[in-house]
């Protein structure tokens, strides 16, 4: 069972083992959003993310015999990493069971801290069944990504983190996946100040604990495909679940976009590299999820473990998203200077053309018409009305590609 006091003793167990984190106020965003705004940086922990700290108070909690035959876990990726480190430290053999589709990066760094990896199913749910199968078979200890109360005791620490420095707190965003994290904060703030107001964020596409709270019981859900693979879960855990119902004051869910536009922001405007499950918590605050907020607030970037080709996708969709970045479809006539004229009519609008790409050999073109797609550098949405509007008066046939 978790308590405080299992916090405090996980505290002073991972002293000096795992970095204390910063919490930085943001000027920026506490300027936009109207509030005090601080980020407590996991996305700065070793290895990448929050996890390592419930993976080495579960590990160092153990007598040495029950180490004896290695590690076993299953993971999206954060967990992954935060069992490989905690074993290496201790030497003692790891195992880790990950999706098919875990971001190559997660997997890469996981072998890089001596973990053997399998790389199992379609999702985390289907990588843990296969994870307690091999478990069975070699006898090894299963670290449980989130439902065990030393997990939870671990990442309760930075609940302690938080309140050290900023005891005045009226607000904090947790990201929700399984529900160890915000379990473990939510019981290490409420103890100490009652008051705070504690909000889950989950992703739109796998909101197993917004669902099982409506239901009143543990349900499992579908997944769809998320940016915050990390929080990505069928099913929550049946110790974290009466924690977040009886600590938990509100969860909210945000959209694949919205998780887009607050990892571009984090980088563009606070320099943090921030992955899709530690934005969703950002991406809550900018679009009013969460309803009327006051005082201190915080929101917690659990993880920055993104690889390039996916920041390379989310910058593009966070691009998108706050009006950028345009994609259009213009027929011209096919004649001598027919480009020249609407390559000069779109620096009339004064947005930058980033590609451009001619053809008039499709056979859904009549003879004479030419096909040109546009990618265009925008300054937002007024400036999209603007540049669409001033090409639709010059005669061009304009289609916006979503």
């Amino acid at each position: 069972m978790l308590t405080y006091n299992l916090i405090l003793e996980a505290a002073d167990r991972l002293k000096k083992r795992v970095r204390r984190t910063e919490l930085i106020h943001s000027h920026h965003f506490s300027e936009k959003l109207g509030i005090p705004l601080f980020f407590k940086c996991e996305n700065l922990q070793r290895t990448g993310a929050f996890k390592i700290r419930g993976a080495l108070n579960f590990m160092t909690s153990q007598p040495r015999e029950n180490l004896a035959k290695g590690v076993i876990t299953a993971s999206a990726g954060n967990h992954a990493q935060g069992v490989a480190f905690s074993a290496d430290l201790l030497g003692v053999k790891s195992t880790v069971f990950m999706p098919e589709s875990t971001p190559p990066q997660k997997v890469f760094a996981t072998r890089d801290y001596g973990a053997e990896v399998v790389l199992t199913g379609k999702n985390f749910d289907e990588a843990y069944a296969a994870a307690i199968v091999a478990q069975k078979e070699t006898g090894a200890l299963f670290v449980h990504p989130f439902d065990d109360p030393l997990v939870m005791a671990g990442q309760g620490t930075i609940g302690l983190e938080i309140l050290a420095e900023l005891p005045d707190l009226s607000t904090i965003l947790i990201p929700i996946g399984g529900g160890g994290l915000i379990a473990g904060i939510a019981t290490a703030i409420k103890e100490a100040h009652p008051r705070v107001r504690i909000i889950g964020v989950e992703s739109a596409a796998a909101p197993s604990m917004h669902f099982s709270l409506g239901k009143g019981k543990i349900t499992e859900i579908p997944l769809s495909v998320t940016l915050a693979d990390g929080i990505a879960v069928k099913r929550v855990g049946k110790n974290t679940f009466p924690i977040v119902r009886e600590l938990v004051d509100e969860v909210v869910l945000v959209e694949e976009e919205e998780i887009a536009q607050a990892i571009v922001a984090l980088l563009e405007r606070s320099k943090l590299l921030v992955e899709g499950a530690g934005a969703v918590t950002l991406a809550a605050l900018m679009n009013g999820k969460v309803g009327e907020v006051t005082g201190k607030t915080v929101c917690l970037l659990s993880g920055g473990n993104i690889d390039v080709k996916t920041i390379a996708v989310v910058v593009e969709r966070g691009l998108l998203a706050a009006g950028r970045y345009l994609k259009l479809k213009v027929e011209l006539d096919d004649v001598p200077g027919s480009l020249a004229k609407l390559s000069a009519d779109i620096a009339a609008t004064r947005a930058n053309i980033s590609l451009i790409t001619h053809d008039r050999r499709s056979k859904a073109l009549p003879i004479g018409r030419a096909e040109v797609h546009l990618e265009l550098e925008t300054r937002g949405f007024e400036h999209i009305q603007e540049v669409v509007g001033f090409l639709t008066r010059q005669g061009y046939e304009v289609d916006v590609v979503k």
